[in-house]
């Protein structure tokens, strides 16, 4: 396995993975459309020195991918500046081999790098394997957006 930083020429793969990443949320939250949607300026993630969008290779195929952005924090918050990860997509053949662990290590190093010291990520709390995946990071459970949704 081969972890370093996204290409341009990876794109094609990447927003493949983005559909996977949409594929796989839908069932925790039913309000997102069926059609037309995408979550991320991946071009951005490659060419923003803030942002850092990695993605594992095995045999030449990009296996799994994940980014870091430095965000500025709320003014109530002790710290100025935090990171905040996305976009965590394993391909389905690699789950549960320790492959999106090695993408958020190498995100959290990054940033560490540029003196952040608090990272955040969001999960449906319906789904479990990220949720435990998270926790066995480090990452603990912070905040539960909770939704009602009225019948029109």
């Amino acid at each position: 396995m081969k972890l370093r930083e996204a290409r341009p020429g990876d794109l094609p793969v990447l927003l493949e993975f983005e559909q996977g990443v949409i594929d796989e949320e839908r069932p925790f939250n039913p309000a997102i459309r069926d059609a037309g949607v995408t979550y991320y300026d991946l071009p951005k993630l490659m060419s923003d020195p803030d942002s850092n969008l990695q993605v594992i290779e095995v045999d030449g195929r990009i296996v799994a991918c994940g980014y870091v952005t430095i965000r500025t924090s709320k003014a109530t918050f002790q710290h100025e500046k935090h990171a905040y990860l996305g976009f965590m997509y394993v391909d389905r053949e690699f789950r549960g081999q320790g492959v999106n662990q090695q993408i958020v290590d190498a995100l959290i190093e990054w940033g560490k790098r540029r003196d952040i010291n608090d990272f955040y990520l969001d999960v449906y709390s319906g789904n479990q394997a990220a949720v435990r995946a998270y926790e066995k990071a480090g990452f603990q459970p912070l905040v539960t957006e909770m939704v009602l949704r009225l019948e029109h």
